[in-house]
């Protein structure tokens, strides 16, 4: 089964009147009106979307007493959908069963595959690739954020199963440096000398080229940390699972539709769009899904001369590829980057004059934590980030001074110092919360479902998972439904840097996309779907 992907890189144009309600301009006047984007068509395809719209969204709980009532009434809710609807592994043992068509056919898996691997009666073994070394070490934040995490509802006594096993999670965060010849052998070693549960990878590059193993291998690959289009694949790849964001293709068009909505602030006539790109399957994704976008705009295709840099993953400055996106006098600059070139991309903008005489400037949605353009960062006092943009994924940020009262913000800062970390230190440690609180419900959904914790009940509770996200903005919800909706959380909110704030400054309201991301059968030859 596989379907022409709805914000598939390069294919798709949503309206700009999505940007009409979801994003502010300078003014930074909130945008208070609901309405839905132009129908989305991909090249050949029929209409595959409904509408898009941004919404008020309810409110959340204001202590974590209430946070943990909800998410065990929520829990409670999905466990019973599944039991009532029958899914899971069949009496046969043969095949696994999930919402919307889902289905695994265990015949495949390796002989003496277990269900059970990396379980004793007292852990969980989950293994972990990451950046702790190189350009992107910032990610290996996430990390220390996860081990804290799981420490603490550990000790709690948390993931009790169904047939009265009490177990601790053993974490195992293993540096592969974002090198994707290294991240190989790592999950070789945890697949086979650690014998863990569940792999876990970050970057785009190093999960292409262990997916397929860990898919053959019938072992739990979840919350791939990061956004490709290619974890939207439960019919060909159904033990991976994807990020806590919509794809970056789909960022790349919003880009096109903030630039569609701000069209009367360029220059007459033809103008430059630039953009720094990191040169992997990453990176790639932002540049092939904005040209895209501007090849099917009729308001951008005859106006925008699109120009880029790319970089290798490793450089160790963008001195010189930034001097010479200045020298071409962009109006409009993007960054498609990620780790230090994040920050590396502000301060040379602001020593080449681009800060200075570009329109507007994007930092990408990996680069959304504050602490990528703070002072601490940028030096001085900061101004150099005053005025980016980005396009958040609807993600809270822990060292947002606006967000400091909220009740899980404020908890995940207290568990981090009481750890000894500072959650200040690096955005990436709230990712850590964005992608280990789900793993914490996962583990208890999958561990109350007939015959406790496998792998089998692990990839349903995911699957079938519905429940609201304290790490994410208020009208994005964790969801994802078998075959129909593979994206766990899609949302974003556009948001405009304030130097003396030292935060994001929300421009609009959360722009809902739910539901609206279909397949995507990722094609590594030809990188695209399908």
């Amino acid at each position: 089964m596989r379907r022409t992907p709805f914000l598939r890189a390069g294919a798709v144009l949503l309206g700009s009147a999505l940007l009409a309600a979801g994003c502010g301009g300078d003014s930074g006047k909130e945008a208070t009106a609901t309405t839905s984007a132009a129908p989305a068509t991909t090249a050949g395809s029929s209409t595959t979307a409904a509408s898009t719209a941004t919404t008020a969204a309810a409110a959340q709980p204001t202590s974590m007493d209430e946070w943990e009532a909800l998410w065990a009434k929520q829990r409670d809710a999905v466990v019973k959908r599944i039991k009532d609807n029958k899914w899971g592994k069949s009496a046969d043992g043969k095949t696994v069963t999930g919402p919307s068509g889902f289905t695994i056919d265990l015949t495949k898996c390796p002989a003496g595959w277990s269900d059970t691997e990396g379980l004793s009666d007292t852990s969980i073994k989950i293994g972990q690739a990451i950046a702790q070394s190189g350009t992107f070490a910032d990610y290996g934040n996430i990390a220390k954020t996860m081990t804290v995490l799981f420490d603490y509802y550990s000790k709690k006594g948390t993931f009790k199963d169904s047939l009265g096993k009490t177990r601790s999670i053993n974490y195992i965060a293993k540096d592969d440096g974002y090198d994707a010849a290294r991240t190989i052998p790592i999950v070789d070693e945890l697949l086979d000398s650690d014998k863990v549960f569940a792999v876990w990878t970050l970057g785009s590059p190093n999960s292409l080229k262990t997916y397929d193993k860990l898919n053959q291998r019938c072992v739990v690959h979840p919350e791939a940390l990061t956004a490709h289009p290619a974890w939207a694949d439960p019919v060909n790849h159904p033990w991976t699972t994807g990020p806590m964001a919509a794809s970056y293709a789909t960022e790349a068009i919003l880009w096109g539709s903030f630039i569609e909505q701000h069209i009367n602030e360029m220059p007459p006539g033809k103008f430059k769009v630039a953009s720094l790109v990191i040169n992997n399957d990453f990176g790639n994704v932002y540049d092939q899904g904005f040209k895209g976008f501007l090849a099917n705009s009729p308001v951008l295709k005859d106006r925008v001369e699109y120009i880029s840099e790319k970089i290798e993953a490793s450089t160790p400055t963008v001195t010189d590829p930034m001097t010479t996106l200045a020298a071409q006098n962009p109006a409009v600059f993007i960054a498609m980057v990620a780790g230090t070139p994040c920050t590396q991309a502000v301060t040379e903008a602001a020593q080449n004059g681009m800060h200075e005489k570009v329109k507007y400037l994007f930092e990408p949605g990996t680069c959304a934590p504050a602490s990528f353009v703070a002072k601490e960062k940028v030096g001085g006092d900061g101004s150099a980030a005053n005025g980016w943009w980005v396009v958040n994924p609807a993600a809270k940020d822990l060292k947002d001074p606006s967000q400091a009262n909220d009740p899980f913000v404020k908890w995940a800062r207290e568990l981090l110092q009481s750890a000894g970390i500072d959650p200040n230190s690096s955005g990436s440690l709230g990712t850590g919360f964005n992608y280990g609180w789900p793993m914490v419900q996962f583990l208890q959904i999958a561990g109350q479902l007939d015959g406790g914790l496998t792998r089998t009940n692990m990839m349903i509770a995911q699957r079938a998972i519905d429940m609201t996200h304290p790490y994410l903005l208020p009208g994005v919800r964790l969801h994802m439904d078998g075959n129909k909706d593979a994206y766990f959380a899609e949302g974003a909110i556009f948001q405009k840097f304030d130097s003396a704030k030292q935060s994001y400054v929300n421009q609009g309201q959360v722009i809902d996309l739910d539901g609206k991301s279909s397949l995507c059968a990722w094609n590594q030859t030809t990188a695209r779907c399908g």
